[in-house]
């Protein structure tokens, strides 16, 4: 066989591992991936437990850049202080050594049964699970495969003088060997099949273990390439912190073990003479080595990032909090306050949504229904921040008034993003459908409509108002609203279906819609009403806990 021919086979076996790869890490994350980013996210409170949660999630996902970009998104939001993030990182490079120490031993002659056990789940109709489990088998089957081939390609032509001279040449700079296994990582995204081709290359003697050790350090800089350049589209400079701190730890790691690579690798192939096992030994040194040195360092390397790396604030950024002070959290009722007047916000973010549904409804113009639906986005990041200002006040420094108004806070916020939600996820569907399709609604039928829609956003002013003053003659006005609202909701489906018996030219289609959009209405006003109304009414003791009558009939 030709040296170009073998070239063409070597090329297809490292496409087959890093295929096998990819099929394992979208298995997992198929089948687990919320439960792992729920672990994540339970286990960020603390950086020791985070450590060992990076461990485990990133060698069951066989990817350190997947368990990154979790993370990423958890601190970008702000759900997570940056040291523990950090050492999620920290465990997620240790992770990922333990799947090459098991692919490291003779493991080849599994591949068949992987392969078919995986091909069977694969095959299973009865549940989604079992076909992403049945790839992660097939995976995994398709990787020890491709190694073994690689094994069995190299070495026919270990001695070969032109490959040789090729790989001599490149091995003869450690730097060299860096930074072409690090763009060979960041090209193939995944550092565990290109330390596995190193251990190929270094187990038929094709490159010297002194030059497979720099190649790993390549690869390990790689890895971290991948989440910074993710992270970039952001304009927030604070979600590039955890990307850009693992990469500066990674890149001083490697330059320090570079400095000292003569030595080390001396060591390596004493202690194990095998030169697959030293690859796959040294990888692991190295990044336990580099979680030793930099985890006593997470806090002050935290805030070097910080100031690095400040929050951007943009103040016409409508989703940004105008009124929760941090300092305030020493004074809960200046705390309750600033964190009130953050939730009237989302009232006046509501009723604007709900003015673009009307004009959506209306005019059908889809510039609205999309500036309205990125009007939810707004709500959703207001709730999340009243959420977390609140639920981090001292509970021991709250009296009892205190404890029921941070209760009524978060409840008004709750039913106010929830509100947005039905109109971004309802009525703004039916208003773009509407347009999409060409419907018309008969006039008597879009003046109801508009009409309720007027009302709510009245409504939605009283319970505003409601909220701030506590009156419970407002309360009880806004629930008998209630009532009214679902009185007018029966009185203008009933008109609707006797312009359906008379002929008038409401197709079945703008039928349907007439209906859900009185439907949703209704639960928008629901929302409204239960946000400000029923906290009032509650306490006063005049709100029933049911509307059902007694059996009796009394």
């Amino acid at each position: 066989m030709s040296f170009p021919v073998t070239l063409i086979d070597l090329a297809g076996s490292i496409a087959l591992l890093l295929w096998g790869t990819h099929m394992v890490q979208t298995g997992i994350q198929r089948t687990f991936g919320p439960k792992l980013r729920a672990i994540l996210g339970t286990a960020l409170k603390n950086r020791f437990r985070a450590f060992f949660a990076g461990i485990g999630v990133t060698a069951v996902l066989q990817s350190s850049t997947a368990t990154g970009l979790m993370v990423s998104g958890f601190a970008a939001g702000g759900l997570v202080d940056l040291v523990p993030a950090l050492a999620v990182m920290l465990g997620a490079n240790v992770g990922t050594t333990l799947i090459v120490q098991v692919l490291s031993f003779d493991v080849a002659a599994a591949s068949p049964a992987l392969i078919l056990i995986g091909f069977l789940l694969f095959r299973r109709d009865s549940s989604t699970q079992s076909h992403d489990l049945g790839r992660v088998f097939i995976g995994l089957g398709l990787m020890l495969l491709a190694l073994h081939q690689l094994l069995a390609l190299m070495t026919p032509y270990e001695d070969a003088p032109s490959l040789r001279m090729l790989l001599g040449a490149v091995s003869t700079t450690p730097v060299l060997d860096v930074l072409l296994a690090a763009a060979f990582t960041w090209a193939a995204h995944s550092s565990v099949a290109v330390v596995l081709l190193i251990m190929s290359l270094a187990a038929n003697g094709v490159v010297p273990p002194e030059a497979a050790f720099a190649l790993v350090l390549g690869a390990n800089l790689g890895t971290a390439i991948n989440p910074v350049i993710e992270g970039v589209s952001s304009e927030d400079p604070a979600a590039k912190r955890l990307p850009i701190g693992n990469l500066l730890n990674r890149t001083l790691g490697v330059l320090l073990a570079l400095a000292a690579l003569g030595p080390l690798g001396e060591l390596m192939v004493r202690i194990e003479p095998d030169n697959a096992r030293a690859v796959a030994d040294f990888h692991t040194l190295f990044n336990l080595a580099l979680a030793v040195v930099f985890f006593p360092l997470l806090t002050p390397y935290a805030k070097l990032l910080q100031r690095l790396l400040p929050r951007r604030v943009d103040p016409s950024d409508p989703s940004r909090p105008l009124y929760l002070d941090a300092a305030a959290r020493e004074t809960p009722i200046v705390a309750l306050g600033g964190a009130a007047r953050e939730a009237m916000r989302l009232a006046d973010v509501l009723e604007a949504m709900l003015h673009g549904a009307r004009d959506a409804l209306q005019k059908g113009d889809r510039k609205v229904i999309a500036e309205t639906k990125r009007m939810d986005d707004v709500l959703d990041h207001l709730n999340t921040a009243i959420k977390g200002y609140l639920t981090s006040l001292d509970p021991d420094a709250l009296s009892p008034a205190d404890h029921r108004r941070l209760g009524e806070i978060l409840h008004f916020a709750m039913n106010m993003e929830q509100a947005g939600d039905v109109v971004e996820g309802n009525l703004l569907p039916h208003a773009a459908k509407r347009l999409k399709r060409g419907l018309e609604f008969s006039k008597e039928g879009e003046a109801e409509l508009l009409s309720m829609m007027d009302r709510l956003a009245t409504n939605l002013r009283t319970a505003a108002s409601l909220f701030m003053t506590d009156d419970r003659r407002a309360a009880r006005m806004l629930v008998e609203e209630k009532v009214t609202f679902r009185d007018l909701e029966a009185a203008a489906t009933q008109s609707h279906f006797e312009r359906l018996r008379t002929g008038r030219r409401d197709t079945a289609e703008t039928s349907a819609m007439h209906l859900d959009l009185l439907r949703d209405m209704k639960r928008v006003n629901g929302h409204i009403v239960s946000a400000a109304a029923y906290p009032v009414l509650e306490r006063s003791g005049e709100l029933l806990a049911s509307r059902v009558t007694d059996g009796d009939g009394s």
